[in-house]
């Protein structure tokens, strides 16, 4: 066995022992703990603030990580969960993440000051692809250094529009700017996260990285996800998710 033989053995040894306590072996799972890696999205364009009230109602009542939402929102969310253990997400740059560096900045500026506990930036997918590195690590930076120490600084991957080689410098450039989570896929492009790629960006990202899988609309793709490393999902559909297990659809 060579030494490359021998890390991905290491890994998948270490990967084995996280799945097994996030799911157990028997594949059966708790609502209360899926519940914890869900961030609840609501970033459709048309979303009421009816629906926001609903949702946050919701997250409060299940026990959801977070409420995810677009940046105009983070402040009415914000009020709408105070009191619960439920954490406001914010987006940036979403869905495209072809802002400038300084808009970007703003606007995690203005999320965090409005009550965002976290800020899920979109890489520029543009700047990668022409190989502009110090460009794709510079945009990140600039989120990161707008937002608070206690701000989690979430980058997400269009992993869709990627070669496997684009993939992995984007988690490299990721983990170098100081982001402390990445998600795969906004699901606004036809994609979702796979196996493949959560395997892939977990053994670039390490231990010290969350990994977040976006897209997810499943009880079957929420447990694939976490089998595959996520730590969080996103997903619109929480709710039927957790009523998926309490009828015993795992």
């Amino acid at each position: 066995m060579d030494r490359n033989q021998l890390i991905d053995a290491v890994v998948a040894q270490v990967a084995a022992r996280l799945r097994a306590a996030r799911v157990p072996a028997e594949g059966r799972v708790e609502p209360s703990e899926a519940a914890r890696l869900i961030d609840a999205t609501c970033l459709r364009p048309e979303v009421t603030t009816a629906s926001l009230d609903t949702l946050c109602e919701e997250a409060a009542r299940l026990g959801f990580h977070g409420v995810c939402v677009s940046s105009s929102r983070v402040a009415h969310v914000a009020r709408r969960l105070q009191g619960t253990d439920v954490r406001v997400c914010s987006v940036v740059g979403f869905p495209f993440g072809t802002s400038t560096r300084r808009v970007k900045a703003f606007e995690a500026r203005e999320a965090v000051s409005d009550g965002a506990a976290e800020v899920h930036a979109v890489i520029n997918i543009g700047l990668l692809k022409s190989k502009d590195y110090r460009g794709v690590e510079e945009d990140i930076r600039a989120v990161r250094r707008a937002t608070r120490r206690t701000t989690i600084l979430n980058v997400v991957i269009e992993t869709i529009l990627l070669t496997e080689e684009e993939k992995v410098l984007a988690c490299e450039l990721s983990r170098k700017a100081g982001a402390d989570f990445l998600t795969v896929s906004t699901g606004f492009l036809g994609g979702t996260a796979t196996e493949q790629d959560l395997s892939l960006m977990r053994r670039v990202a390490g231990k010290d990285m969350g990994l977040k899988a976006g897209g997810v609309r499943s009880l079957k793709a929420l447990l694939s996800m976490v089998a595959a490393g996520a730590d969080r999902v996103g997903t619109a559909a929480g709710a039927g998710i957790l009523m998926a297990i309490a009828d015993g659809s795992v």
